[in-house]
């Protein structure tokens, strides 16, 4: 029950994390792209990396803890449901170019930035 709590209540922070956010971004960069999308699941995934090295490897988190942060928070701070209705969008809309550009970046930047996580979380 202590997770699911935790889940809930890091699920909600970063809900609105991620509104806050791509809200920012989409602000800075407009809206021609998806950026905000983008730029919440490379930081999510970066985090992700350094996080889940930190807490099992080097210094044991609780299952709470872990939870909390890894499941809820970076769970609902990424979007790859947004990502994949906005690439959706983008296809309809005839933008084939732009959505292959929001496929590929996604999937190399977020990838890259876990493993980027990973390497800063084993340094330490």
């Amino acid at each position: 029950m202590k997770q699911l709590i935790a889940i809930a209540l890091g699920g909600a922070a970063g809900a609105v994390l991620r509104y806050e956010a791509s809200t920012t971004v989409y602000r800075v960069l407009g809206q021609a792209f998806p950026y905000g999308t983008l730029t919440v699941n490379t930081v999510g995934s970066l985090c992700m990396g350094f996080l889940y090295v930190l807490f099992l490897d080097r210094f044991p988190a609780s299952p709470e803890l872990r939870a909390l942060l890894l499941v809820g928070l970076l769970g609902a701070f990424t979007t790859f449901s947004t990502f994949s209705l906005e690439t959706l969008n983008l296809l309809e809309q005839g933008e084939s170019i732009k959505a292959l550009l929001n496929v590929l970046l996604s999937v190399v930047l977020c990838i890259g930035s876990a493993w980027v996580g990973l390497i800063l979380g084993r340094q330490i």
